[in-house]
């Protein structure tokens, strides 16, 4: 900046001094003027650049070196940020990816864990239905065996009655539909009470 400012001023002295030799040769010129002025006028333009560039160039200078500084580093600041959040949310997704095949396989597991009770219990229901209809069949049974027995016992007892009245007389067919009639009705009663 300050090698800027030696070439201008150098520029300026020169355009003075040419100007002055142009003013005595008689020529007619914008800068036309004596040395004096010429010297007076490089005196306060120096003097203009040199408390422009310590007052003015200077700080403002340096506030611009501080202002791009601010923003070289915010900008860099700026970039490791959106770094971190990138790396952040590839995490995040990484671990909503792994939530999501977790959730799967525990709702894959419970359906699982439903069906194995689900055929358990249908096979129990029917273990136990099974157990019951033999159960129902040898209760059947064992009542039908009873109801046998017990008609065989009546009917015995009937035929030894009959026998026995028929012992004590002479029977016809109809005493012998008569008795059986009678039969007939004693086993309704036995069957009753």
């Amino acid at each position: 900046m300050r090698q800027k400012a030696g070439i201008g001023l150098l520029v300026m002295a020169m355009v003075s001094v040419a100007s002055v030799w142009a003013a005595e040769e008689g020529e007619v010129n914008l800068f036309a003027g004596d040395i004096g002025n010429a010297i007076w006028t490089l005196v306060i333009f120096l003097a203009v650049i040199l408390v422009l560039g310590k007052f003015a160039w200077g700080p403002m200078l340096s506030g611009l070196q501080r202002r791009e500084q601010f923003i070289r580093d915010s900008l860099e600041q700026a970039k490791q940020d959106r770094e971190a959040a990138e790396a952040q949310l590839a995490e995040y997704r990484n671990k909503l990816d792994t939530a999501t095949t977790e959730a799967h396989e525990i709702v894959e597991k419970g359906r699982r864990d439903a069906e194995e009770v689900k055929v358990r219990i249908e096979e129990r229901a029917r273990s136990e239905t099974d157990l019951m209809v033999e159960r129902a069949k040898r209760e059947i049974d064992l009542a039908k065996q009873a109801a046998v027995k017990e008609l065989y016992e009546t009917g015995i007892a009937l035929g030894s009655d009959i026998a026995s009245r028929v012992l004590g007389r002479e029977i016809s067919a109809q005493d012998h539909e008569d008795l059986i009639s009678e039969s007939i009705d004693q086993l309704e009663e036995l069957d009753s009470n």
